[in-house]
């Protein structure tokens, strides 16, 4: 690729860093932000300062640059001044259900009101650029739980006939809707900046690209228990350090996409962009686990005997079964496909817990 100039937000979280190295491995020189909020979301855990000191260290293309989303002047004069970009990775944010009711005006504006002020400041300063958002399937908010589900000895799925829109035994597309549905705090937040990253690009006919992600993952994870559920659970087999399953008897389902996989769509819609598109990004059916599936593989396969509890009581807004109907990339970008399975992501993060 030519000498893109490429701004990421996040840059010392899970995407963010794939995203950033991916594209410096490319040629590009990456600015990257991350004030490390997500230390004081969860704690010593969250800290991704490790992270931008590799990125900092692997390549002179790449300037960190310690800046709050929030904080509007500061985001339109990084763009005046260190712009036009060619590609903004959106991937700032509060992530977690229960963290985000602790605190909602810092929820929602890290979520809401940072996006607006990235997207306005795309709009003004690097309007001829492209624009990708990491939203989440949490726009969905609780709908997916109303989906006919059968249940097996080890996991819950999706039945052949479905009256509800957006469901089918391929998974959940876009088509379903994101109203009228318990979302959690955080999912609100995020629906938010969802339809103003929309709107930016069919109201001012801008390249942007929504990617509403299911369980995003890799070994960079900085994964705590309010966040990064398989990179979590991996964790607490190798440490042996207690494990709560929260409700629906351990069979919810989740699929999972390994991080590398989601940069590859980022660059597909990149090269190729669209004016507000919107796609569900994961790893689809034949990626997806429940939590007593990964309990056993990590104990057949790996040896790794998970000491865990069960609560009854599921978290709000949860989702009993998720996982990804892609028809709709894949459609628009038939180069693209998924190169890890969930036994080959669970055997890197088994092997290599942290590779940096």
């Amino acid at each position: 690729m030519k000498k893109e100039k490429i701004l990421i937000t996040g840059c010392g979280g899970l995407i963010g860093f794939e995203s950033s190295r991916s594209f410096l491995e490319k040629g590009a020189t990456v600015i990257g932000i991350d004030n490390n909020m997500r230390k004081y979301f969860f704690g010593e855990g969250g800290d991704t300062r490790g992270n931008t000191a590799y990125l900092t260290k692997l390549s002179k293309n790449f300037e960190h640059m310690d800046v709050d989303i929030r904080e509007r002047e500061k985001i339109l004069k990084l763009f005046k001044e260190k712009g036009p970009f060619d590609l903004i990775i959106h991937t700032a944010a509060q992530p977690s259900h229960d963290w985000a009711a602790k605190e909602p005006f810092t929820d929602f504006d890290i979520n809401a009101v940072g996006t607006l002020n990235l997207l306005e400041a795309f709009r003004l300063y690097s309007q001829n650029g492209v624009f990708i958002f990491t939203s989440t399937n949490k726009v969905y908010g609780d709908m997916p739980n109303m989906a006919e589900l059968t249940e097996t000895a080890a996991r819950f799925d999706y039945r052949k006939k479905q009256k509800l829109a957006g469901v089918s035994q391929k998974g959940i597309s876009e088509e379903m809707s994101i109203d009228n549905s318990t979302h959690s705090l955080m999912g609100a937040s995020k629906t938010a900046a969802d339809v103003l990253c929309q709107e930016y690009g069919k109201y001012f006919g801008l390249n942007v690209g929504v990617f509403r992600g299911g369980c995003l993952t890799g070994p960079q994870h900085s994964a705590v228990k309010l966040h990064g559920f398989l990179a979590y659970i991996v964790n607490c087999a190798k440490k042996k350090l207690p494990y709560t399953i929260f409700g629906y008897k351990g069979k919810q389902v989740r699929d999972q996409i390994h991080s590398r996989d989601v940069v590859s769509a980022f660059y597909e819609f990149y090269k190729k962009p669209k004016k507000g598109a919107v796609y569900n990004l994961g790893g689809g059916k034949e990626n997806s686990a429940s939590i007593l599936e990964i309990i056993e593989i990590l104990e057949k396969e790996f040896g790794l005997k998970l000491d865990y509890r069960y609560s009854d009581k599921n978290r709000v807004g949860d989702h009993i079964c998720y996982y990804t109907d892609m028809s709709k990339f894949k459609r628009d970008y038939p180069d693209w496909k998924i190169t890890m399975n969930i036994r080959e992501i669970i055997k890197e993060m088994v092997e290599v817990r942290n590779n940096h």
